[in-house]
């Protein structure tokens, strides 16, 4: 049997809570497309736990689907976007070479060449996992626009605040406080060079907040640390919850600035010269740093994923990022 005639293998959402494994026909690569066998994928802890539980709202079928998701939210569908593989057939520059694809979590898969990021040298493909959390800490940092010298406190230190959190404190002059309830994410971020706070220790009077945490709590904490007509950028999405907005009290009289941010599009300071694509660059770039594997906090194989997901989405104990090995 050739390649192109063999069945891939695929995780798909089959109902709220429920996900299973299924075979995927897999066709021959055309002269502009390469065929990937995958090694890692990722699972984003917000917005996959999300999906995975049905909690897309309606309004946002559309604006949420993935680069290659098949199916429909809620379900079912084949959702995700952190895959490293192996290209095995395509262009010859391509053939051999580790890629980034923003891929769903499947075997082998074929895509248009153009849609494959090869990874630099020095950067393995068990940490490229990370890039698509990256290019999104990338975007809100160019949304939240810190400047030399700012007091910076990132609220919330999961996988994408850590990674604000450690591009924040690169920028010359710029104090940084990563914020969380949880301590046992101290370790976290001492190995990115991270002061780690508990909320009571944090310091108020802050130049610029991101809020990455996803809770109410959180979203009221960031508040409270930001100093007078400082910007609090929300970078947590919700899915279909209704987040409390703690607006009463001194937010009008300290003139604060709430603002959202989201990687779909590039943040609107850098649109004019900046593709996706150049983005997704300079994300894999920085992952050259050894200390980002921190980040992942776990692996599992590929036959493991519908059991993880239901876990990882009713208990999820202390998970960053967890890795998927095929």
């Amino acid at each position: 049997m050739t390649k192109s005639a063999e069945q891939a293998r695929a995780f798909w959402v089959a109902g709220p809570g429920r996900g299973e494994i299924r075979a995927e026909p897999l066709r021959a690569p055309a002269a502009n497309e390469a065929l990937v066998r995958t090694l890692y994928t990722g699972v984003s802890r917000g917005t996959e736990a999300l999906v995975f539980g049905g909690r897309v709202p309606a309004s946002e079928y559309g604006r949420m689907r993935a680069p290659f998701q098949a199916g429909e939210f809620p379900a079912p569908v084949k959702y995700g976007y952190a895959n490293v593989g192996i290209v095995e057939q395509g262009p010859a520059a391509l053939v051999g070479r580790p890629v980034f694809c923003l891929y769903p979590h499947q075997t082998r898969y074929v895509v248009p060449a153009a849609a494959l990021h090869p990874l630099p040298d020095g950067v393995p493909p068990a940490r490229a996992v990370l890039a698509a959390n990256l290019e999104t800490a990338v975007n809100v940092l160019w949304d939240a626009t810190p400047r030399i010298g700012d007091r910076i406190a990132v609220v919330g230190a999961g996988t994408v605040g850590c990674l604000v959190a450690w591009l924040a404190a690169r920028i010359a002059g710029t104090e940084i406080e990563l914020v969380d309830v949880d301590v046992r994410k101290t370790a976290a971020a001492r190995a990115l060079g991270v002061p780690f706070r508990e909320p009571g220790a944090a310091r108020r009077d802050a130049d610029v907040v991101v809020h990455t945490s996803g809770t109410s709590a959180g979203l009221a904490t960031a508040l409270e640390l930001a100093g007078y007509e400082a910007t609090i950028v929300e970078a947590s999405w919700y899915g279909d919850a209704s987040p409390a907005v703690p607006l009463g009290a001194a937010f009008h009289s300290r003139r604060l600035k709430l603002a959202s941010s989201q990687v779909g599009a590039v943040a609107a300071a850098q649109r004019s010269r900046w593709t996706h694509a150049r983005r997704m660059e300079l994300a894999l770039r920085l992952l050259a740093h050894a200390e980002l594997d921190a980040l992942v906090t776990g692996e599992s194989p590929f036959d493991e994923l519908p059991a993880l997901l239901a876990r990882l989405t009713s208990s999820p104990g202390y998970t960053l990022t967890h890795r998927i090995a095929y």
